[in-house]
């Protein structure tokens, strides 16, 4: 009997994703992980290629995650913070000093950043579904976020919703709004610039 060919990395985690979105519906958002021209949005959006500290919410396998990596400066830190213990498994095979894969509640982001000794972060990206959770845990959630930011820092959230713009309009004023087409489902990116000091 043949063996059969293993599974390469890149086919795994997506295998992984669909299994874990199929048993987790309202901790993951679809189905099928962001395509790399929503990647680049969000990317660009958020500022990386200036950014000290970046903390993304909901990293999944890890796609958007790479993509953050590749733009981020030598000397910076992203803190991926995980409820889901498979993705974080995943997150952890990562093989990159900057990155630090925490598996927890973004309703705790402060006292994670704490925990680790960052400084207020630059961007926060969030790709978890704030139309799936209650009003309360997402507002408490984008406040958690408002506080953290540095002055200037951006809040993006890619989502298929847009209950996200009116929790944000709440916590960081009003925001802006894009489609990203090239990806499926087609997704919004919601970003928002905290004030300055």
């Amino acid at each position: 009997m043949p063996n059969k060919k293993p599974i390469n990395g890149y086919s795994h985690s997506r295998l992984v994703f669909l299994q874990e979105a199929l048993k987790h519906p309202f901790q993951i958002g679809s189905i099928i992980p962001s395509s790399r021209f929503l990647e680049r949005r969000v990317v660009a959006a958020a500022g990386i290629a200036a950014a000290d500290v970046v903390v993304e919410l909901g990293p999944g396998t890890g796609g958007t995650t790479r993509a953050l990596l590749r733009a981020l400066p030598p000397h910076a830190r992203l803190l991926c913070i995980e409820v889901n213990p498979h993705f974080h498994r995943l997150l952890q095979r990562i093989g990159d000093e900057r990155l630090i894969p925490h598996l927890g509640s973004a309703c705790d982001l402060q006292e994670i950043l704490a925990d680790y000794g960052l400084v207020a972060p630059n961007a926060v990206i969030s790709g978890i579904p704030f139309s799936t959770m209650s009003r309360g845990v997402g507002g408490q959630i984008i406040q958690v976020v408002a506080s953290a930011l540095a002055p200037r820092g951006r809040f993006v959230a890619y989502q298929l919703s847009k209950r996200v713009m009116t929790l944000g309009e709440m916590f960081l004023g009003e925001g802006q709004s894009a489609t990203e087409l090239l990806n499926i489902p087609p997704m919004r990116v919601f970003q928002w610039e905290k004030a300055g000091a």
